[in-house]
C-alpha cells in the first residue's frame, strides 16, 4: 500500500510541474546514463566538446531574466539524479546540468575543484553563471581550489624553481 500512496503523489506533483519543468526533467533523465557512458568511453574534455557540439547558444537576457529558468533546470536535474543513482555524481549532475542550460541559451561554467583534507585528496564538479553557483551550495568555491587556478599555481610554483 506504501509503494502505491507514492505513486500517487508522485503522480500529484508531476500534475504541478510546468511543460517545461517535465521536458527538462526527461531531458536530464535521459542524458544522465549518457553523459556517463561518454565520460566513461572519451572522458570529460571529449565528453563536454561532444555536448557542446549539440549546442549552439546565444545569450542576451540579463541575470534576473534568467533566474527561475536557471532554478527550475536545476530542480529537474536533481530530482532526475535520484532516479538514476547509479549514473550520477557531482560530475555527471553538473555536466548534464551545463548542457541543459547551454541548450537555453545560458552560457554557464563547469567548474571542477579539488581539496586535501585529512589526507585524502576530494575533487568537486559544479555549474556557475555569472559568477553565481548553480543548484549547489553557494559556498562550494571557498572548499575547493578550481583546477584553473592550480594549474596557475602550479606554474608559478614552478617558474620558481
Amino acid at each position: 500500500m506504501g509503494g502505491l500512496k507514492s505513486l500517487i503523489e508522485k503522480g500529484r506533483i508531476w500534475i504541478k510541474l510546468s511543460n517545461k519543468e517535465r521536458s527538462l526533467f526527461l531531458q536530464a533523465l535521459v542524458l544522465l546514463p549518457l553523459v556517463a557512458l561518454l565520460l566513461r568511453l572519451c572522458g570529460l574534455q571529449r565528453t563536454q566538446a561532444v555536448l557542446m557540439l549539440w549546442t549552439e547558444p546565444t545569450s542576451s537576457e540579463p541575470l534576473k531574466v534568467q533566474v527561475p529558468l536557471i532554478s527550475a533546470t536545476a530542480q529537474m536535474v536533481q530530482s532526475a539524479a535520484r532516479y538514476s543513482k547509479l549514473w550520477t555524481n557531482c560530475l555527471k549532475k553538473s555536466l548534464v546540468l551545463w548542457y541543459l542550460l547551454r541548450c537555453q541559451g545560458i552560457l554557464a561554467q563547469l567548474q571542477i575543484g579539488v581539496r586535501l583534507e585529512q589526507g585524502q585528496f576530494l575533487a568537486h564538479a559544479w555549474v556557475e553563471y555569472q559568477g553565481f553557483v548553480v543548484g549547489d551550495y553557494q559556498d562550494v568555491p571557498q572548499h575547493y581550489t578550481r583546477l584553473d587556478r592550480l594549474n596557475v599555481e602550479l606554474n608559478r610554483y614552478i617558474g620558481l624553481l
